[in-house]
């Protein structure tokens, strides 16, 4: 069943045209506003349907801390359980399981030797965060870490289990949806990327050794009972191959695969989804044998793919299937997801799609999310959010009014705010690039050329889309006068194949090209003012930022550097620990190396870098910044306590933005942009 068309039909309900404004509306947005902790955030539905769990912000704390929040949905009028982060560690993520019990993910500041552990140095002492799993029933009676019991019995030492806390590796692998009382746990090691698996009983505590990494990695579990059904192994000879293993469902032996068989340095994508239990045929989501990853069936007897995908859309990447959890629906392909300007379900089951086009119906200006469902569908717990608009959290019960649980940034609903468009622009070689624009609210090409920031993303293996950005970035910009362009540069995952691999070893090279090709056609089209173009990006943005100072003939008249790279041999040496990532992606990490060409600066720059960041460690910007001061107007703003990466807390918000605002209004360029 390929349904191309009825996905480019679903694709267009995100890619509708804003509204021209009649005038510039856009008003500063308060740093504040983007700072605060959310109202609600991390919204899940119990595998029973009797339970929401979500993080909120702690009462009484000005939105300055996290809270545990959980409601009981036969006495929703009750309001929700609370209980506040602790002085130390704070509440990050929640999830509901099922027995009545709660996952939370809590978060601290810590100092000491990792020796290994976790990202940063493996010698001396480290300045990072540990993060923690707890489990708590839904009245918050006790915290207790989660998956803990038992390890000893099962052969994980003290000193590894130390290790699993600092990297803070402990995941649920499966829900095991059949199974009132089980889980299955993943502990990963993150210096050989291998994890051990355990099936993890929610009501006893108990827990079981299901399967240990070693040689092989899991690459689908039987979603009834957790068992191992295909597994993969990396073979190194003339080439490094990824080799994948099935399991013969009448054996009990894995049998090697040849047609799944794959080069590492290919990187084509191959993701088992799951297994149609009708045929025993496999669902997996590759991009072997076309541009854009599609849905494929495989055969394990015939040891061959579909001649045709199942699933194919005809403009963007497949990205996950939504398969049935419940009993009258189990394993039944429900839908797909697929990344366009954002992300997106499209339903296949027809009562499914029937209540997204309902919701639709009823938010037209949003982009509605189903989060989850019980087994009648009487409960939907469901997201509504755009560009413009910070995510809110409903549920619809027994089909009527939806009732609102929460505004994740109520002070913003009334706040002007125009919504970020995807666009297509050509690199100077001719390969089209997509982006990201967002403009001031109201402002029309009527109203004259803008200010403009290109806005690169990190990675550089990931990608942007046009729904809400979390970092506030876009809208906080854009709010006091400036165009903002994210580009979806070479080297972007999700857009792709042909656009991912173009960014192999183009560091500062062709990958940088692409973000100055954005700018010209930005002055182009009437949108950016030629000499008041700024770039700002973080972590690889940020090393797209650095480099950006050292290029000649930049079309910035400054760049703002957050986190990021500068010394690119360095961190290529250095990109991962485990062997099997340094082929996979270390051999990308390539180009012009900033900290090479720190003589030929030539425009000013502003670093900024968090004290507690362990995967771009300070130094790159300590080192760039001494090279450069000299010859350069630079600016270095060292956030307290900030690790690399989001969740960030409510200073370092303060601290980030207000000298992204100050700098660009008073010292980018000659007399500010």
């Amino acid at each position: 069943m390929n349904l191309a068309k009825l996905a480019a039909a679903a694709a267009a309900l995100c890619l509708a045209a804003a509204p021209a404004g009649a005038e510039i509306t856009a008003r500063p947005i308060a740093i504040d506003d983007f700072a605060r902790v959310p109202n609600i955030q991390s919204v899940s539905l119990s595998a029973e349907g009797d339970a929401i769990v979500a993080i909120i912000a702690a009462p009484g704390s000005n939105n300055s801390d996290t809270a545990l929040a959980t409601w009981d949905m036969n006495n929703l009028a009750s309001g929700p359980v609370v209980t506040p982060s602790g002085n130390r560690m704070r509440f990050i993520a929640a999830t509901a399981l099922k027995a009545g019990r709660v996952l939370v993910l809590g978060r601290q500041e810590w100092t000491g030797p990792l020796a290994g552990c976790g990202e940063g140095r493996s010698t001396g002492s480290e300045r990072t965060f540990v993060t923690k799993a707890y489990l708590t029933d839904m009245r918050h009676n006790e915290f207790n870490e989660a998956f803990a019991s038992g390890r000893r019995a099962v052969g994980v030492s003290e000193a590894t289990q130390r290790c699993f806390e600092i990297a803070g590796t402990a995941s649920l692998a499966a829900n095991l949806p059949l199974d009132p009382d089980h889980v299955i746990v993943q502990q990963l090691n993150q210096q050989t990327l291998r994890g051990d698996y355990y099936r993890y009983n929610l009501r006893t505590n108990q827990t079981e050794l299901l399967f240990r990494e070693s040689g092989t990695s899991v690459a689908l579990l039987n979603p009834r009972n957790g068992d191992v059904l295909v597994r993969e192994e990396v073979v190194t000879g003339d080439t490094t191959e990824i080799r994948t293993e099935i399991r013969n469902a009448q054996t009990g032996a894995f049998e090697v695969h040849p047609a799944l068989t794959r080069n590492l340095g290919e990187r084509y994508t191959q993701s088992f989804e799951g297994i149609d239990e009708a045929t025993g045929n496999y669902y997996v989501i590759t991009d072997r044998f076309s541009d854009k990853a599609a849905v494929y069936s495989y055969d394990p007897r015939a040891r061959q793919f579909s001649a045709e995908p199942l699933l194919a859309h005809p403009e963007f990447n497949i990205v996950g299937l939504v398969l049935g959890t419940n009993r009258n629906n189990f394993n039944q392909l429900l839908g797909f997801q697929y990344a366009g300007a954002d992300y997106a379900t499209f339903w296949i089951d027809p009562e499914m799609r029937s209540i997204q086009d309902g919701l639709n119906a009823s938010f037209r200006d949003r982009h509605v999310s189903i989060i989850d469902f019980n087994e009648d569908k009487s409960t939907i717990l469901f997201e509504t959010s755009s560009g413009a608009h910070p995510p809110s959290y409903y549920l619809l019960r027994n089909r009527r009014e939806a009732m609102l649980l929460g505004h994740s940034r109520p002070w913003l609903n009334n706040t002007a705010m125009s919504e970020p468009q995807l666009v297509h622009y050509p690199a100077r070689d001719g390969l089209q690039i997509p982006g990201i624009l967002t403009t001031p609210a109201g402002w029309t090409r009527a109203d004259g050329p803008l200010p403009t920031i290109i806005l690169p993303h990190g990675g550089p293996w990931a990608r942007d889309t046009a729904g809400w950005d979390e970092s506030g970035w876009p809208q906080f910009l854009a709010s006091r006068g400036y165009a903002v362009l994210q580009p979806q540069y070479r080297g972007s995952e999700g857009w792709g194949r042909a656009l991912w691999l173009a960014g192999d070893a183009e560091w500062g090279q062709k990958m940088q090209d692409d973000k100055d090709d954005g700018a010209a056609w930005l002055v182009s089209q009437g949108i950016a003012a030629q000499d008041r173009i700024a770039i700002f990006g973080y972590s690889y943005g940020g090393f797209a930022a650095i480099a950006a100072t050292v290029r000649a003939n930049s079309p910035y008249q400054c760049a703002i550097a957050g986190a990021g790279v500068a010394n690119l041999t360095r961190i290529g040496n250095n990109w991962s620990q485990n062997r099997q990532q340094r082929l996979y992606q270390g051999r990308t990490v390539d180009g012009m190396d900033p900290m090479q060409h720190t003589d030929q600066a030539n425009i000013p720059i502003l670093l900024i870098h968090g004290d507690r960041d362990v995967r771009v460690p300070i130094f790159h910007s300590q080192d760039f910044y001494n090279a450069v001061r000299g010859r350069v107007p630079a600016q270095l703003v060292v956030i307290e306590d900030m690790p690399h990466s989001l969740p960030w807390y409510p200073q370092h918000y303060r601290t980030m933005l207000s000298s992204i605002e100050n700098y660009l209004a008073r010292d980018c360029g000659p007399g500010g942009l």
